[in-house]
């Protein structure tokens, strides 16, 4: 589906949604949408803006921002992660965590009786809907876009749900009008998988109203329960214009692989991780056994999916998705209130992954670990397996390579990878974005390489580019 394919739609006058009591108002401008419309690239792997331009999806989970931060703390989170660099932010209009029952910060529920067909607006005060307008718009002005999940899982899969067809495409097309000139990727599911006719003509029905209310101005995917993918249950439906999955919250690579099957799915679409380990959280929800992972678990999964082809990635902490107040505060043990854990470093540390493949050629990026890395006589041990699997990518043209390197453990790669003669090589860090360069060398036979930090836990990218390319210090 083309984003832009109906931009006639947005010459129609939308209006104002006002908020009186606090004297905010939502001013649409279709000639700004315009000019940011997202879609999927011509080779059907990666998105870009409509003048063809690389979009970097560059995802946080903000869950439950809309339902439970006010105005002045949505200001302070959605400023620090414009600053860090990401471009998409992930929340959910019926939260997870009571969202029907519990009011947002400001007293108001999203429904009337909990009807889905029937959205609690009130132009004479500040609603619900008018704070998800204010938070939308605020990420908007700072360049970010919104991956809005209509609902949260929950409310169409488990007990009790109270959505059927037909009122989730009452529902879908209430928001898709409300939001059609903003800047909004759609995402149905909401951590469910659907496991029935009646589930997934639920699916359906809010694409088809979205699709209606907003004209199919928008990008549409789907986000599952973990372990899944998106193109399980709806990768040959056209309202799917990309995959997403939710590799979920372990450390090992194999579950990270799978970014690398639905890569290679027909007909071809983009895909990339929306749900993977988030930063301090259980691992494997076994913190007992397991503790609480840290920012190098985080980058491994950044590197694994993006080198596995993944257009973007989504990065999560325990305590931002659920903006859990105080430590323990919350689901499965939040170890700090989101306030403080928006400086926690893998937030930080996801920039530099965009700002380095940005430094090459974009849309001919490729999955090559098996093009690249030369196979070790003990294949768990190279490419290797669990957290220490080694991971690359090249792009079709043989002007560059990376390999992502988690340990210090020495690697041999082919250099004819690289089709001109010599061989500009380069570390870059993936904590710091840092690089340097390591030598130059020949495009024949084989080479062998160790990470800086020999033997540690410490991760590294090696930069191989074509010297004629005149390609600048990766990352830059």
């Amino acid at each position: 589906m083309n984003s832009c394919r109906f931009l006639l739609f947005f010459l129609l006058s939308m209006g104002t949604v006002a908020g009186t009591a606090s004297g905010f108002r939502y001013s649409k401008s279709g000639s700004d949408f315009m000019r940011s419309c997202l879609q999927v690239s011509d080779n059907g792997r990666y998105l870009q803006y409509d003048d063809g331009t690389p979009f970097f999806y560059l995802g946080d989970t903000a869950w439950e921002l809309f339902h439970r931060l006010t105005r002045e703390e949505a200001d302070r989170y959605l400023e620090d992660r414009a600053a860090k660099g990401f471009t998409v932010i992930q929340a959910v209009a019926l939260a997870e965590i009571d969202g029907l029952t519990v009011p947002n910060a400001y007293g108001s529920l999203p429904l009337e009786g909990k009807d889905p067909s029937r959205p609690l607006t009130d132009t004479t005060g500040y609603d619900y809907w008018d704070h998800v307008d204010y938070v939308v718009d605020k990420a908007n002005r700072l360049g970010l876009y919104v991956g809005l999940l209509p609902t949260w899982g929950s409310h169409w899969h488990d007990r009790n749900p109270v959505f059927t067809p037909e009122n989730a495409e009452a529902y879908g097309r209430f928001l898709g009008q409300r939001y059609r000139e903003a800047k909004v990727i759609w995402i149905l599911g909401g951590d469910r998988v659907p496991e029935n006719d009646r589930h997934r003509a639920i699916i359906r029905a809010m694409a088809h109203g979205l699709d209606m209310g907003d004209g199919g101005s928008h990008l549409c995917t789907y986000h599952p329960g973990g372990g899944r993918g998106s193109a399980t249950y709806f990768h040959k439906d056209g309202w799917l214009d990309f995959n997403m999955r939710q590799n979920g919250h372990v450390t090992e690579y194999s579950r990270y692989g799978k970014t690398l099957d639905d890569y290679h799915m027909e007909p071809v679409k983009p895909v990339l991780d929306g749900e993977p380990l988030y930063e301090d959280h259980p691992v494997s929800f076994d913190a007992r056994h397991r503790g609480h992972s840290v920012s190098a678990d985080v980058r491994r999964a950044l590197y694994w999916d993006l080198f596995n082809g993944a257009c973007g990635h989504t990065y999560g902490h325990h305590s931002v998705w659920q903006m859990s107040v105080r430590e323990g505060a919350g689901r499965n043990s939040p170890l700090m209130a989101w306030t403080e854990a928006l400086q926690r470093p893998g937030s930080s540390q996801m920039m530099h992954a965009r700002r380095l493949l940005e430094s090459r050629p974009y849309f001919t990026r490729i999955p090559a670990t098996d093009r690249v890395l030369v196979k070790g006589r003990v294949p768990t041990a190279m490419p290797g397996e669990g957290v220490y699997h080694f991971a690359a990518t090249c792009d079709t043209e043989g002007t560059y390579a990376m390999v992502y390197a988690p340990v210090g453990r020495a690697f041999t790669v082919r250099m004819s990878v690289i089709k001109n003669g010599k061989v500009k090589a380069w570390w870059f860090n993936p904590r710091t974005g840092k690089a340097h360069k390591a030598g130059t060398y020949s495009n024949r036979g084989e080479r062998t390489f160790v990470c800086p930090d020999d033997g540690e836990l410490t991760d590294w990218v090696l930069v191989l580019d074509d010297a004629s390319a005149g390609y600048p210090t990766p990352g830059k």
